[in-house]
């Protein structure tokens, strides 16, 4: 890292601050050199890619501060390229408005973490050009950072009730053997079979009233590193949580450090933190969210899925300690919870997508529930994402609405949320579209919705955009909806309406719901796509140019219209998408999933169906010119999907063009990636959908 800056606890510069002389140097050239320019008439690409975010929050123990992570992007062009720095800022519950910078510039923190007594942060970052990511605390009060913890591997980490201990998650490194190797050339990969399993370890916390050594050179003492013990477990962690007494650790292990196993396999165990013997395990169906211990510990409530099948976790389970047994308890509320908290040994704070908003409420263990809070723009109340409770019953979150992205909020039951942060305050001079939730029927009668965003000039019959999400087991909320892949107050400002649709399979809506598509990939679910398009022309909102953009299944969603429903759509543009049913389920590192909560059958049993639902088996039908796009390093969806569809359409002279991203995963991750794919999407839709045009525009971007 080139740089950052560390702050005391209410924002003075420490000694990595920049020097006086530099300082005044970049105030000076910050008069000439502003940041995102303001636009009356719309947002801009630069001020969407250049847009800070809250991404984790944390409330200290007595609820009067809330500490958050800041996602600060890079300037693409300008900056050394890569993800966006995560910032630790902290900022009062009152709603005052004063967030500081603790820890600011070329950093990464992840996991703030208030300790027990709320005189301490503790987060996980890689600083000072060290390779590994190490344990750090800092006072809130004022003071330096201290490291607590160097360990190769180290991964999340929780701190015991009683703050006297930490339980860490650790992958072990190569062995010096392997490394060796390495070193040599022989990077050679088994694949499948070298994975490492991911570790529990139990360390005593480091005592912090003591003086810091200087932390641009830190060193751990061996007697700190020599209290970890590892604690013996079949299989590998990939979660962990105390108990509220510290007597015991609750664990979610799955068989292999595989994406498939977490996905799948993951089962809740109970420890005794002592010797780390099991005391119960739960046989929780299917996907696993989140899980807490209830106060007094007789209790476990956890996010599951209904059964192996449910494409996503979205159930409020009970757990008894005593006899393993689990029970829904919101059986019939179809919606998806998304996040808890324990207000007390009998009842649970929870929050929920319901539709295409998000519903807070409480529920108590005989089943008895109450709805308190519904997301509402116009009212101040965002759609509520993770909940953080303080011993004061005030609750931490995160927040987005239509008109910003997410920030940081507080509340307390029966009251109006307050919102804490705001990370973009150029944002509140820009003028952005007008957008709300839609409905309509599908021909089969099932009643559908989504998020319309209307030109911003106020134009009817306007081209019509669909910005399609992945998944299909995800939903779009009536919040912040626009982002580098789809654009879409950019695009309501060059005069489009834009679509979100939430069509059969989404989430949102309960376990049924989520299960239309089943057995059926590109079937009524891509049909919705189609009558939305007829709802919105039939209603005078849009004209008949359309084009269409998503991503993973979305992408799947943009082939399929691309191909299969040409005549309906201008233009397309699939991004990390699926054009080959029959080998996707055998190149994605999901497969399992893939039959459990999509196709519901495994590959080789219905070849011909698999290949009549792909769209390259309907590629000599398309007359929509299609952008295909996507990184090399994608094990979600393999590249070979977006090879396949684009030699295909190519060999057969239809207008096509694949550019790919080298080494980024499923999604671009660095900022030139992001910038150099969202002002291709739009120079697409502008050529194609708004002008006309029949051939490929230039290769290079203006």
């Amino acid at each position: 890292m080139k740089s950052s800056t560390e702050k005391r606890g209410l924002g003075r510069a420490r000694k990595w601050a920049v020097p006086t002389v530099a300082l005044a140097l970049i105030l000076i050239l910050g008069v000439l050199v502003p940041g995102p320019s303001l636009h009356a008439d719309g947002l801009t690409v630069d001020q969407l890619l250049q847009m800070r975010e809250v991404r984790d929050v944390a409330i200290s123990p007595d609820g009067a501060l809330v500490a958050h992570i800041v996602d600060v992007p890079r300037r693409a062009g300008v900056d050394e390229d890569g993800s966006a720095w995560r910032e630790l800022h902290v900022v009062s519950s009152d709603g005052d408005g004063r967030s500081r910078g603790y820890i600011t510039g070329e950093v990464k923190i992840s996991d703030p973490t208030f300790t027990a007594d709320g005189r301490w942060i503790v987060y996980r970052a890689t600083r000072f050009g060290e390779e590994e990511s190490a344990l750090w605390a800092i006072p809130v009060d004022g003071g330096e950072s201290r490291k607590l913890l160097d360990r190769e591997g180290l991964g999340a980490f929780r701190i015991s009730p009683d703050g006297k201990q930490l339980a860490l998650l650790v992958t072990p490194p190569d062995s010096e053997d392997r490394k060796q190797a390495l070193e040599k050339g022989y990077d050679r990969e088994v694949f499948e079979e070298e994975w490492r399993a991911q570790e529990l370890w139990i360390a005593d916390f480091p005592a912090l009233d003591v003086e810091s050594v200087d932390p641009s050179a830190p060193e751990v003492a061996e007697e700190d590193q020599d209290t970890m013990r590892r604690v013996e477990i079949d299989g590998s962690v990939g979660h962990v949580e105390w108990s509220p007494d510290g007597s015991r650790l609750i664990v979610g292990v799955q068989p292999r450090n595989l994406v498939d196993d977490e996905y799948m396999q993951r089962r809740v165990r109970v420890l005794n933190a002592a010797d780390g013997s099991e005391v119960a395990r739960f046989d929780n169906p299917g996907k696993l969210g989140d899980f807490a211990v209830a106060p007094g510990g007789a209790h476990i409530a956890m996010i599951s899925a209904q059964d192996h099948s449910d494409p996503s976790p979205g159930r409020l389970m009970l757990g008894t300690v005593a006899d393993g047994s689990l029970r829904d308890l919101m059986p019939d509320f179809e919606a998806h919870v998304r996040s808890f908290v324990w207000q007390d040994p009998q009842t649970l704070v929870w929050v929920a997508d319901e539709g295409s908003e998000t519903t807070l409420g409480t529920v108590t263990l005989d089943g008895t529930m109450e709805r308190v809070l519904r997301s509402k723009a116009s009212l101040g109340v965002p759609i509520i994402q993770g909940l953080h409770m303080a011993s004061d019953g005030r609750l931490a979150f995160r927040g987005h609405g239509p008109s910003h992205p997410a920030e940081a909020f507080s509340l307390r039951l029966g009251d109006r949320p307050k919102r804490l942060t705001n990370s973009n305050p150029w944002l509140d001079r820009v003028k952005l579209a007008k957008q709300e939730v839609v409905t309509w029927t599908a021909s089969d009668g099932l009643e559908l919705e989504g998020i319309l965003i209307h030109p911003l000039d106020g134009r009817k019959k306007a081209p019509l955009l669909l910005m399609v999400h992945g998944g299909p087991e995800s939903n779009d909320r009536n919040g912040w909806v626009s982002n580098y892949s789809r654009p879409g107050q950019i695009a309501a400002a060059r005069g489009y309406a834009v679509l979100y649709p939430n069509y059969r399979g989404s989430t949102g809506r309960g376990v049924d719901f989520s299960k239309h598509g089943h057995g059926d990939a590109a079937g009524k679910e891509f049909q919705d796509l189609v009558e939305a398009v007829d709802h919105l022309i039939q209603a005078g909102i849009a004209s008949d140019q359309v084009g269409i953009t998503g991503g993973s299944y979305g992408g799947y969603a943009t082939a399929w219209c691309s191909t299969y429903y040409t005549d309906r759509f201008k233009a397309g543009v699939m991004f990390v998408g699926i054009s080959n049913k029959l080998s996707k389920g055998f190149t994605t590192d999901i497969p399992n999933e893939d039959i459990a909560v999509h196709t519901t059958f495994v590959p080789w049993t219905k070849w011909k169906f698999s290949l009549e639902r792909s769209p390259l088996y309907h590629a000599s039908k398309s007359k929509t010119p299609l952008l295909i796009a996507g990184g090399t390093g994608d094990t979600r969806v393999h590249p070979s999907q977006s090879l396949q569809l684009y030699r295909a359409m190519k060999m057969q002279d239809k207008v096509v063009r694949y550019v790919r991203y080298p080494d980024e995963p499923h999604g671009n991750q660095r900022a030139a990636s992001r910038h150099d794919y969202l002002r291709r999407v739009l120079r697409w839709m502008d050529h194609f959908v708004k002008e006309g045009n029949t051939e490929l525009p230039a290769v290079e971007l203006d």
